[in-house]
């Protein structure tokens, strides 16, 4: 049985004009989020219950057109970052709940950070990361950290042709060492071609080795995000080194 129009309502009191004029929009979601019933929300109710803050018969806002389109990217935004989501007791209609995530960030303004982490991680990343993403979204930094380097760890030693037995920074240095790394790009000089050794050698070293020997504290969703787009960036290298031996 659907829920009454009356029976979930959102505390639009905490939501001014101003703010809905002026507030980025992440910023407006987020206040707009904390304003909504922790059952059940719906946007036609928002609205209704926006239009009637000073009771029936008030004046509205010569932008309330504008003012109601803000709204309606806030929801939005709140829908396509998961804060919230259809609502299992009333699946039909325009139902919604606030989402586990969403309820984190409501009891714990800090929590949006993994919400900006998430968001770094938005965009195409190379297919070899899909585990690190995985463990990403579970909340798994450690590992999505030590999976996203082991990632490129894996392709620099398919591409380069290099045994199993070598590892980590070793295996780095010999497939991109400016002397005759099978990976070196050729036609970049010798102290570029040193720092791409570098690069993929230090970056092995600071986040695949030590969760490899030792526990991690990444409890920092940024930070493993971050690693995640640096791994990124070394695949892309190799990638572009594989089809300069494929010519």
């Amino acid at each position: 049985m659907s829920v009454g129009a009356s029976s979930y309502s959102s505390d639009m009191t905490t939501v001014s004009d101003d703010d809905i004029r002026h507030l980025p929009l992440p910023d407006l979601a987020l206040r707009l989020l904390g304003s909504l019933s922790r059952e059940q929300a719906n946007f036609n109710n928002l609205i209704q219950g926006f239009k009637q803050r000073g009771g029936y018969g008030s004046p509205q806002p010569g932008d309330l057109d504008g003012l109601l389109a803000r709204l309606a990217d806030a929801w939005a935004w709140l829908q396509a970052h998961g804060l919230i989501g259809p609502s299992a007791q009333n699946p039909t209609g325009d139902w919604r709940r606030i989402t586990a995530m969403g309820q984190e960030v409501v009891d714990d303004p800090n929590a949006v950070e993994k919400v900006w982490a998430a968001e770094r991680l938005a965009g195409d990343l190379h297919p070899a990361l899909s585990s690190a993403r995985s463990n990403f979204a579970l909340g798994d930094y450690e590992t999505a950290s030590f999976a996203a380097m082991k990632s490129v760890e894996v392709e620099v030693r398919r591409v380069a042709k290099l045994p199993n037995e070598l590892l980590g920074v070793p295996l780095m240095r010999k497939a991109f060492s400016p002397k005759d790394g099978i990976l070196r790009d050729p036609e970049a000089e010798g102290g570029e071609q040193q720092a791409t050794a570098d690069l993929f050698a230090g970056a092995i070293g600071a986040y695949k080795n030590p969760a490899s020997h030792r526990t991690v504290n990444f409890d920092d969703p940024t930070e493993a995000a971050e690693v995640i787009q640096l791994a990124d960036l070394l695949l892309r290298i190799v990638q572009r080194a594989e089809a300069r031996l494929a010519q």
